[in-house]
């Protein structure tokens, strides 16, 4: 197989030049006009066919070598609403606005693989095919119709023809340098909720005239975790959390309603029913009281589930380029990805790239959050080789 990571070192500086220019300049979801169009346009520039648009803000790139199979590699390209913490030279220009998901190496490392497969294919060392390069918008937030940025792409055909899909998330708690993925479920399907119960007002020195919803919300909140623990099997994953309670108006007033937001997570298709009845189960609490209930559910991500020969394909390419020693198991873990949703359209991989600081470890969504910048030729590289060992298998 071709040396990327050889190639890939040598537009090191490269790399980190784009990661820093998106990092500087981070945009929301559905809002990525400036990302995507830096991307776009150094896709182009190394020769690639580039539709611009796709799914609102997104780009779809291809490198075309002949007649083959088609094998698509994504990048998420959206920042989170956090104010940025670090004081570096290229911290987010924005308030309120940064990569703390490192979405921004993702959009570089997927320019330098392009980059890299136009070059073998000038040099005549890619297998016949075609690779599709995905710069998704809205990987962390979906749209009023519930529809992430992996959802849009779909819908704009971006996964027509795909035979195989791969995409790389950078772990800036993980080993630096070293790819972390797994057989089967890596990341955890999820759907939200906002539960609402209802009492009735009363002055605070009278709680006998009313009914309070705090204490209602309260039961709630309590049946349901107790519902968890003895609905879903301890041999099972499966985590209920309420987030935000809102509710009451001051302190001497009974209040007569209060608000929860929440989230379901699961890898199992049973432990998410088990959980969704629990969480019903528990509102019924708050009738049982003297209370009304209502609950919205809402459907989210799916589980990122690996496709088993596609993630051993990918941990044999990772292995070539980085030595035994380079690829580790990945745990199952809880975070979701929308990229679940473009493994439902194909078979392919998830993968983690180990990206912790030579300081000290971050976590993600953290205002905090950065990388150590040496992996983005990794990336790149292990990148090119999953799409180039997945056009050889054919």
């Amino acid at each position: 197989m071709r040396d990327f990571l050889q190639h890939a070192r040598s537009i090191h500086a490269d790399l980190v030049g784009m990661r820093r220019a998106i990092h500087r300049h981070p945009e929301l979801a559905f809002r990525e006009e400036r990302t995507a169009a830096l991307a776009a346009d150094a896709v182009e520039a190394a020769g690639l066919a580039v539709r611009r648009g796709a799914g609102g803000t997104g780009v779809v790139a291809e490198v075309r070598n002949g007649d083959g199979p088609v094998v698509a590699l994504r990048a998420d390209m959206d920042a989170l609403p956090i104010r940025e913490a670090n004081e570096v030279e290229y911290r987010s220009t924005v308030d309120d606005a940064m990569h703390a998901c490192g979405h921004d190496a993702h959009t570089a490392m997927l320019v330098g693989a392009g980059r890299l497969l136009a070059g073998a294919v000038a040099d005549g060392d890619l297998p016949a095919g075609t690779v599709r390069l995905l710069f998704q918008p809205a990987e962390e937030k979906a749209d009023a119709d519930n529809r992430s940025g992996a959802v849009h792409m779909v819908e704009a055909g971006a996964m027509d023809g795909v035979g195989a899909a791969f995409a790389l998330h950078v772990g800036p708690h993980l080993p630096a340098g070293k790819i972390f993925t797994r057989e089967g479920a890596i990341m955890a399907g999820s759907d939200t909720f906002t539960a609402h119960v209802t009492g009735e007002s009363s002055h605070g020195a009278r709680p006998e005239e009313g009914i309070d919803a705090v204490v209602l919300a309260a039961h709630v909140v309590l049946a349901a975790q107790n519902g968890v623990a003895r609905r879903i099997s301890p041999m099972h994953q499966g985590v209920l959390t309420i987030g935000t309670i809102r509710g009451g108006t001051a302190e001497n007033v009974i209040a007569d309603r209060v608000s929860m937001d929440g989230t379901l997570r699961y890898f199992d298709p049973e432990v998410r029913k088990r959980l969704r009845s629990a969480l019903e189960a528990a509102m019924t609490v708050a009738e049982a009281m003297g209370g009304r209930a209502e609950l919205e559910l809402r459907d989210g991500y799916p589980p990122t589930l690996n496709d088993p020969g596609m993630a051993r394909l990918a941990m044999d390419a990772a292995r070539e380029l980085l030595g035994p020693d380079g690829v580790w198991e990945a745990q199952p873990m809880m975070g979701t990805e929308d990229f679940a949703v473009l493994l439902r359209e194909a078979p392919g991989a998830l993968l983690w790239l180990g990206a912790a600081p030579a300081d000290r470890p971050r976590e993600l969504h953290r205002p905090d959050m950065d990388i150590d910048e040496d992996v983005l030729p990794i990336g790149a590289a292990v990148l090119a080789a999953c799409a180039a060992r997945a056009l050889a298998r054919g």
